[in-house]
């Protein structure tokens, strides 16, 4: 009785295993918030302590330079690109982040950040805070619906 209903199953797994049906993924776009465990460089950009643009970060990147990631070489985010088969984000303050690299994603990401607007005071001002990004990614998403 029990081989009765296996079989079918089997089947139908053998024939969804060796179908050819393909189906396209459309394109996305990558956007990342966060603290310091997914920021890529946007703290580079700001006059604040809270920086990660000096040695020992980015010693196993490819280049061995600080990458702005506070980490010795990729970031979660950077993971997740590789997976999706895209190139990494850009931090939304870098002036690469223009034209058809805005179509990829960005990072608002910052390290200190938080919810509350005082998070991080103790980082030398400006800092990036919740609101402020906030304020950020809606005239992103305008221009990035603009562009089409």
């Amino acid at each position: 009785m029990e081989s009765s209903v296996v079989v079918p199953w089997l089947v139908l797994g053998v024939l969804m295993a060796i179908s050819s049906t393909q189906v396209e993924a459309a394109a996305r776009a990558f956007f990342v918030f966060g603290d310091s465990l997914v920021d890529n460089g946007n703290n580079n950009y700001l006059a604040t302590t809270a920086r990660a643009d000096s040695p020992p970060y980015g010693i196993d990147t490819p280049s061995r330079h600080p990458t702005g990631r506070f980490s010795n070489g990729k970031n979660i985010p950077d993971f997740i690109s590789d997976a999706l088969g895209s190139e990494p984000t850009l931090p939304y303050l870098s002036p690469e982040l223009k034209g058809d690299k805005l179509l990829v994603g960005a990072n608002f990401a910052s390290a200190g950040i938080g919810i509350l607007d005082d998070t991080g005071i103790q980082f030398v001002c400006p800092q990036i805070s919740f609101s402020l990004i906030l304020s950020f990614s809606n005239p992103f998403t305008v221009y990035v619906y603009t562009t089409f």
